[in-house]
């Protein structure tokens, strides 16, 4: 077991180190020049000069990139061009939004997409595998963004019983919940349906085991043979679509959390590349990929919990 993890430790550093590559080259490749960007288009020669030193944009990249990559080891992201204001504090304050409603839409997406993957296997064949997976293909099928602003328009405009955007701060951590209760729902219904549908597939191949049909045979009814038997042996493909989806709620929810007025990560990414604020770009992807990448180190670590194999191997 010792080994394995050295191993993954050891591939996700060097998988880091490549994201970090990437993300600079690409972001330094983009059409524009901030400094310009900054300071507009009747801006004097002299002063875009000295602003391109000031901001470093006249070094070598390489060089650019070692001292961006220095800087982020010391836990030093930069100062915003836009805002004068350091980095780190800003995705501090933005993660505060962006993690719980990513956390919440996760853990509301397991518990619709459990019960209905179990039902659906259990009821394999017949009318209520029929209706749950048409349900799934219906969550699958609807855009979250016009789902979002259908939940709007029922809880919140009809039955007032939701807020229908803002964030008011965790000083109320019950206001806080209740203004993520929407998005978290617009996040997690197809979520939820994709994995319900990677559920029972797994569950389906599973009961076909010659030791479900033992389990079968010494009396065990269909659901209990699914619950104690073929429910942990079918959730490694299930752990790597929640690892998926965990990274997909934490970094693609720009469309809702603009729909809710949410100040979350994405937004502010999203603000930040129409303002040519690259150094803001640069940390908060790169703080992204390495949420994504911590997540897949935990799903890993999940498999040999799941399977003693990957441990002995």
């Amino acid at each position: 077991m010792l080994r394995y993890l050295l191993r993954r430790t050891i591939v996700m550093g060097a998988s880091l180190l490549a994201a970090s590559v990437v993300i600079f080259s690409v972001v330094e490749l983009v059409p524009g020049d901030p400094a310009s960007f900054m300071l507009g288009t009747g801006a004097q020669p002299e002063t875009l000069a000295a602003l391109r030193q000031q901001m470093g944009l006249d070094d070598p990249l390489p060089l650019r990139y070692a001292a961006w990559l220095g800087a982020i080891l010391q836990g030093d992201f930069g100062t915003s061009f836009t805002y004068k204001t350091p980095v780190a504090p800003m995705i501090g304050e933005r993660l505060q939004v962006s993690l719980p409603l990513a956390v919440l839409a996760l853990v509301l997406a397991v518990a619709l997409a459990l019960p209905v993957g179990l039902h659906a296997a259990a009821q394999r064949g017949r009318v209520g595998d029929g209706l749950a997976m048409g349900a799934a293909h219906l969550g699958i099928a609807l855009p979250n963004f016009w789902l979002a602003m259908l939940l709007v328009l029922v809880f919140a405009v009809h039955l007032r019983w939701l807020p229908a955007g803002g964030f008011p701060g965790w000083s109320d951590p019950l206001a806080a919940l209740r203004s993520l209760m929407l998005p978290a729902i617009a996040l997690a219904l197809p979520q939820a349906a994709i994995l319900a549908r990677v559920l029972r597939s797994s569950l389906v191949e599973t009961m076909g085991q010659d030791y479900i049909r033992t389990a079968r045979a010494k009396g065990l009814s269909r659901g209990q043979t699914l619950r104690r038997h073929a429910l942990r042996n079918a959730l490694i493909p299930v752990l790597t679509i929640l690892g998926m989806q965990f990274s997909f709620l934490l970094a693609g929810a720009i469309i809702i959390e603009n729909v809710f007025y949410l100040p979350g990560l994405g937004r502010m990414i999203f603000q930040a590349i129409t303002q040519r604020d690259l150094i803001v770009v640069q940390s908060a992807v790169l703080v992204l990929v390495a949420a994504v990448i911590a997540v897949t180190f935990l799903v890993d670590l999940a498999y040999a919990a799941v399977d003693p194999r990957l441990r002995r191997a």
